[in-house]
């Protein structure tokens, strides 16, 4: 049996999260979503592994154990 696609409003039920929460993991935490025209399709089974693998926890954009330009050592 083939997997349902889900909307934002029952991805955000599944999570116990609301629909803004969702959009804004989209945009700023790469939340694994597919866009149908104007809308975001989701697929539970997607969204779990991204959970479970602590995305959802992470900065998209920022790499792991990479110095960043105010943390290396000054030369004068």
């Amino acid at each position: 049996m083939q997997e349902r696609w889900l909307s934002v409003q029952e991805i955000a039920a599944h999570l116990g999260d609301n629909g803004d929460t969702v959009c804004k993991w989209i945009e700023r935490k790469r939340m694994p979503a597919h866009k149908d025209g104007r809308l975001w399709k989701f697929l539970a089974s997607e969204v779990d592994q991204w959970v479970k693998g602590g995305f959802a926890a992470r900065d998209a954009g920022r790499v792991p154990d990479v110095p960043t330009k105010e943390s290396k050592p000054r030369t004068t």
